[in-house]
């Protein structure tokens, strides 16, 4: 009976406190371990595109102009040589477009 009782205890606690422990989203660990920016935005200092997926075959949403204002959202590599960054645009929610595309993702 107490053995019953301590391993329901055991496995309560590791169903509240494990899931703080694993990582939300995907495979990768940390997003932040192969970095290339230390900031959460970034200004681009060329022109890129915005893609619906971090795929090099992806479709293009829209091209994005040098000195777009940026919010890193996630970081994501593909394998050695893509590092693909999900951003969202700036935007002033009470004068823009609602349709207007917001987020998406770039290769850097």
């Amino acid at each position: 009976m107490i053995q019953d009782f301590l391993k329901n205890i055991c496995l309560i606690t590791f169903a509240l406190i494990g899931p703080i422990t694993l990582p939300a989203g995907g495979i990768q660990r940390n997003l932040y371990k192969h970095s290339i920016l230390n900031s959460r935005e970034i200004i681009l200092s060329s022109n890129c595109s915005l893609y619906t997926f971090p795929q090099p075959n992806a479709k293009k949403l829209i091209t994005l102009y040098a000195g777009s204002s940026l919010s890193i959202i996630r970081k994501w590599k593909l394998n050695d040589n893509n590092l693909w960054l999900r951003v969202e645009l700036a935007a002033n929610h009470l004068t823009d477009n609602p349709t207007k595309i917001t987020r998406g993702w770039i290769k850097s």
